[in-house]
């Protein structure tokens, strides 16, 4: 029988499992591992059918276009054309004239939008309005409707001959023409207004249940005002949900295109390429032009990514000094 003999050193020291901790932890940062991969994989898969790939598609048709030989007479061939499409998208004033449109629609409704869901959440959560859950179930009913059902509700009460409305103006001597030259695009923004509001409404009443009571509580004792707890209080701790709602609702604003496609049945102050995604439908199904559709479209995309950093980074940078300051 023998023994192993120890160094004075090591004597009465207990051994270390060390290489079986080092095991234990690299099987629980694989399993960890594996389990993000499992739940993430969905969204992966979801994200390269619906974004990736018709990205990647618009992006490939965009290079190309259907020419035809000689005088005209030949078929029809698909061709290089490289950034033959994008120059003529670039160059279309009736394109550049719909974005510049989509950009005048934007500051008009954005801050109608921000301004008036978080008015309306600030005063139902003050408690002065009762009945609170009627209320927002009224406000939120109209987001309910399908846009393209919304935009015939609005269509009927905007037409002259068969809207009770400008019927009912005209009785008290009032003229509107709602699809005027200076009102059509007015008129589109109540739409969305109308649609969207009772949403965002409640993201922002969500958010405003989340701020502590105490700091509302001590902001009264310290002799606030409802008016001024809402706005020096309550509002910039959902800085963060104003800047969700803003960002969701300019990406949907450049997309502008179901209310002034239907609108534009009833007046001729909408033609058919109003906005550019109006643009793009006419050009790929009217015109039948797809590499110039697709060109469109990858630039309307780089524009919606483009602002949404830019409001990202402002965002960023407008809540460092506060995060310094903590």
């Amino acid at each position: 029988m023998t023994t192993t003999a120890q160094s004075p050193a090591t004597a009465g020291k207990p051994r270390t499992a060390v290489p079986a901790k080092a095991s234990a932890s690299a099987t629980a940062r694989r399993q960890e591992l594996g389990a993000c991969a499992v739940l993430m994989t969905p969204f992966f898969l979801l994200l390269t059918t619906v974004f990736l790939i018709p990205v990647a598609t618009a992006a490939w048709l965009s290079f190309f276009s259907d020419d035809q030989p000689g005088l005209g007479f030949g078929p029809e061939r698909t061709v290089f054309v490289g950034l033959r499409s994008y120059t003529a998208v670039l160059t279309d004033p009736t394109f550049l004239g719909g974005l510049g449109l989509v950009v005048l629609y934007c500051l008009i409704y954005i801050p109608l939008m921000v301004i008036g869901a978080l008015a309306l959440a600030l005063l139902l959560d003050s408690g002065v309005v009762r009945l609170r859950s009627w209320a927002q179930l009224g406000l939120f009913l109209p987001h309910a409707v399908p846009g393209i059902i919304a935009a015939i509700i609005w269509l009927y009460l905007y037409t002259p001959g068969i809207s009770p409305v400008i019927e009912l103006l005209g009785k008290a001597d009032i003229t509107i023409d709602f699809l005027g030259v200076h009102t059509v695009l007015p008129s589109i923004v109540n739409i969305a207004l109308w649609s969207n509001l009772g949403y965002n409404m409640v993201v922002f009443y969500a958010a405003l249940q989340a701020v502590p009571r105490e700091v509302v509580e001590a902001s009264v004792v310290d002799g606030a005002g409802p008016v001024r707890t809402a706005l020096q209080v309550k509002t910039p701790l959902v800085r963060s949900s104003i800047v969700m709602v803003a960002m969701f609702t300019l990406i949907w604003a450049l997309q502008l295109f179901t209310e002034p496609m239907l609108l534009s049945q009833s007046t001729p102050m909408i033609n058919s390429r109003f906005s550019p995604s109006m643009y793009i439908f006419d050009a790929a199904f009217t015109r039948n032009n797809y590499g110039l559709a697709a060109a469109a479209s990858v630039v309307l995309l780089l524009c919606t990514i483009a602002l949404s950093y830019g409001i990202t980074r402002w965002t960023n940078r407008a809540n460092a000094p506060e995060e310094a300051s903590r």
